[in-house]
């Protein structure tokens, strides 16, 4: 058996859409706590709104960076610099998208969806390094296994 150095396709899916799940209910929650301090009104409509779209557009943007990441690296990011560096070019993707959307969503690219964008820079920042920390748990081409003898 050849030895298993990059993450497969099936890997960075998974990967993306387990990042996504954690990532849109800090988005949701995020967004629901900034338009009840900031507004004076809490819209869960608006918050459910922001995470739905940033899951389905974040999740094809996600697996892209992950690719690219991989390919730079020729494997996976491993060393806390590499994880640090990763998260950093991440976060500052994902702030941009989460602007655009927030600001489409509520109608208004003012100081509230800006607001929205760099709150996450704290919360997501910590949440992403510490979801590649976890996935590092997970050893290469277990997935890749599983899936190949079903």
């Amino acid at each position: 058996m050849r030895a298993l150095k990059t993450s497969s396709h099936i890997r960075s899916v998974l990967k993306g859409m387990s990042w996504r799940i954690i990532a849109t209910v800090d988005t949701v929650f995020i967004v629901y706590l900034i338009t009840y301090f900031v507004l004076g009104k809490p819209s869960i409509e608006s918050a459910i709104k922001i995470g739905v779209a940033e899951f389905l557009i974040k999740l094809a943007i996600y697996y892209i960076h992950e690719r690219i990441w991989l390919n730079i690296l020729k494997k996976q990011a491993t060393t806390n610099k590499e994880i640090i560096s990763k998260s950093i070019s991440w976060r500052f993707v994902a702030t941009i998208t989460t602007f655009i959307i927030s600001g489409i969503i509520l109608e208004s690219f003012d100081e509230l969806a800006l607001f929205i964008a760099i709150s996450e820079l704290v919360t997501k920042f910590a949440l992403y390094y510490l979801h590649e920390k976890l996935w590092l748990k997970l050893p290469l081409g277990k997935i890749r296994r599983y899936f190949s003898r079903q």
